[in-house]
Parts: C-alpha cells; structure tokens; sequence
C-alpha cells in the first residue's frame, strides 16, 4: 500500500534527481509530512466553506453532522499520516517493529470514528435541547435519555470492534458475559436497581429537568437539575444539591407541583359578633370582587360563603384558584385580594374580630366600686364593663 501510494511521487524526483535515490526514505517521509499538511489546509478551507454555506440555510442535520465531525476526520489524517511514517521507519532499519503503522491506523480510524459519533450526538442533543425563537424545544428529559443511550451504544460498539481487532473473541466475551452477568447482578443489585429506577423516570417521566418536586414520604423538595442513570440531582430551595439514587423514586409518592394548572387561595376570615347584620352583604361583595378580577380563574371553583360561628367571630370561608401557577406572581395576587376583602369590610363599618372572653359571676352582686380598695376595684370596673 505504502509504495502504491508513493511510487506515482518518488518515480519522477528520482528520474530527475538521481542524488535522492541514496536519501530515498527520508524523501519519502518528507512527502508524507507535506502530503499530510496539504490534505488539512486544503480539508479546513473546503469544510469551512461548507458550513458557511450551510449555515445560511435553516440548520439541518448535514450541517451539525458536519460541524461534529470536522476536527475528528482532521486528526484522522494525521494519524494516517503518522501511521505511513511508522512503516517508512520500519522498512529502513530504525527501531519501528513491523507492523505498528497498520495496527495505529486501525485502533486510530475506529477511536476516531466514535469519537466523531460521540460529537454529533453531543451537538445534536444541545442543539435540540437550546430554546431557540420559533422553533419547538424538544424535552430534555428526553433528548438526554436518547443521547445517554446512543453514546452507550456507540462506546459499546467501539469496545467490540477494538477487542475484534486486537485478536479477541468476541463471542466468548459475550458467552462470558452472560454467566458472568449472574454474579454481576448480585453483587451490584442496588446499582442495577437504580439504573432501572432511572429508566423508569425516563418512560414514565414523573418529572423532568427543571421541575419542581417533593415527596410527601420522604424529606424531598427542591427543582430538578440532573437525571442520570444512578442518581439524580435536586437544588433545594436553599441552594444545596441533593443527590437521590433513583431507586427510591420506585419507593415513594413523588408530587410535581410544576404541573399544577392553578394556584389555591384558601382563608377563613372573621368579623365580630357584633357586625352579624352586616356578614350578608360583605360576603356578597367579595364573592362579586373575585368573580371579577382579572387574576381569578372563575372557571375553578370560587366559594365565599359564611362558614362557622367561632369562639369569638363569625367566620366566612374564601376558596377561589388564581390563573398564575408562579409562586411569586400567585403572593402578589393573594395580597391583592386579601387587601381589597379587608377594604370591603371597612366600608361595611365592620371590624374584623379578635379573641375576646366575657365572665359572668351567676348568684353574687358586684359590691360598689368605692368598697373596693386598690387592684380589687380595678378588677370589678374590667368586669361591669363587659
């Protein structure tokens, strides 16, 4: 190969210079290094131009496949290159052993080669996964699932292949492998339970990155950063990473208030005993401010109504849903709200209620105020006066 590849270029040199006969190799490594460099400018400026071109259009999968395989087929050429040199050397007596060029092209074509793989699925999963202005985000959840398992794949294929051509038998390794994938299981059962605990997330997608999540069974609570095959990572709402091995999420109630279509306004609110006249129409006012404000969804339930007689008011119930699912937007409404009910109570001239007590003393008479001397006095004025 190494002659057919050279014969065309050293034949004419050595016709008209017959002096560089006696340097033969060393003319002929010199045209392999000038070869090398000509093929990778002439590969970068050819390449370059294609992605400029590309690039005009809407982007496609040529040009991804192009950018991500661009740098790994430049190094392909000086591998080749370095593999051509080996077998010069080792033709003219320097310590090469025979045969190394041959085996450095082989392993360096196969590493190169996924190596390019692995970068084209690495770009396409970023570009699928970057917001992009009129054009569909693809879930990342999912998109990394994908790229997890064809990088898997892709490593795999590119293990048997060098095994193959290293002069090992694959098929005993896959004969090994499965009565060695016995001992393998229970030795690693709680790693490979995770794994299928990760799996499980990915089909069934409970939650996805960027959600928020708790477990009502386990001290859990944060938004998830990271779904891997043995564990995934949650920021706490105190900005610290918590590392969950994903068999525990087989084991437990996950709840995903990231899918909520609405947020809950809940309060009971109570007026004095005293205002009993005036119950009816508040509770009528703020059942018609909520009906009509902008941030109420009226399509949900929306209750106003007096609820119970309290200890020491008479409390009416509000429960209405917001149309925002956003935590902080949904306080600001909530205080809107609760503003404009207190507002309302006001221009009724009622008063909300506080915890009051009334003693009455059944059989006795209050002795007269000027009989009683000091704090005594001062007590039975408290009691005449409720």
């Amino acid at each position: 190969m190494l002659e057919q590849l050279l014969e065309p270029i050293l034949t004419p040199l050595f016709h008209q210079w017959p002096v560089l006969s006696d340097y033969a190799w060393q003319v002929a490594a010199t045209v392999v290094v000038a070869a090398v460099w000509l093929l990778t400018v002439s590969f970068n400026w050819i390449t370059a131009r294609m992605i400029r071109h590309l690039s005009q259009k809407a982007p496609v999968w040529d040009e991804l496949f192009l950018q991500s395989i661009r740098t790994p087929l430049r190094l392909l050429i000086w591998v080749i290159g370095l593999s051509l040199l080996l077998e010069i050397f080792s033709r003219n007596g320097l310590p090469v052993g025979t045969g190394v060029g041959s085996e450095v092209r082989r392993f360096g074509a196969i590493l190169i080669v996924a190596w390019g793989l692995l970068r084209f699925i690495t770009t396409a999963e970023n570009f699928f996964t970057t917001p992009v202005k009129g054009r569909k985000q693809v879930d990342r959840t999912t998109a990394d699932a994908v790229a997890k398992l064809l990088r898997l794949v892709v490593t795999i294929l590119a293990g048997l292949t060098l095994l193959q051509s290293a002069g090992v038998s694959i098929s005993g390794i896959l004969a090994f492998g499965g009565i060695g994938g016995i001992a393998v299981g229970f030795a690693a059962k709680d790693l490979l339970a995770n794994f299928f605990g990760g799996l499980m997330v990915y089909m069934d997608r409970p939650f996805r990155v960027g959600d928020w999540i708790r477990s009502p069974d386990k001290d859990i609570e944060g938004t998830v950063e990271y779904i891997g095959w043995r564990l995934t990572r949650i920021r706490t709402f105190d900005q610290r990473p918590l590392y969950v091995p994903n068999a525990t999420f087989a084991n437990i109630a996950v709840e995903n208030p990231s899918r909520m279509r609405n947020r809950r306004i809940y309060e009971h609110i109570g007026v004095r005993y005293d205002d009993a006249a005036k119950v009816k129409p508040i509770v009528d006012d703020v059942r018609a401010m909520l009906q009509s404000h902008p941030e109420i969804d009226t399509r949900q339930t929306l209750i106003v109504h007096l609820n119970r007689f309290g200890p020491s008011s008479l409390d009416f119930m509000v429960y209405t849903f917001t149309k925002t699912t956003q935590w902080v937007k949904f306080h600001a409404i909530k205080e809107d709200v609760m503003l404009k009910i207190a507002d309302i109570i006001f221009s009724h001239g009622a008063e909300f209620a506080f915890p009051t007590q009334t003693i009455h003393l059944a059989g006795q008479e209050l002795p007269e105020p000027e009989a009683l001397p000091g704090m005594a006095q001062e007590a039975a004025d408290v009691i005449r006066s409720n």
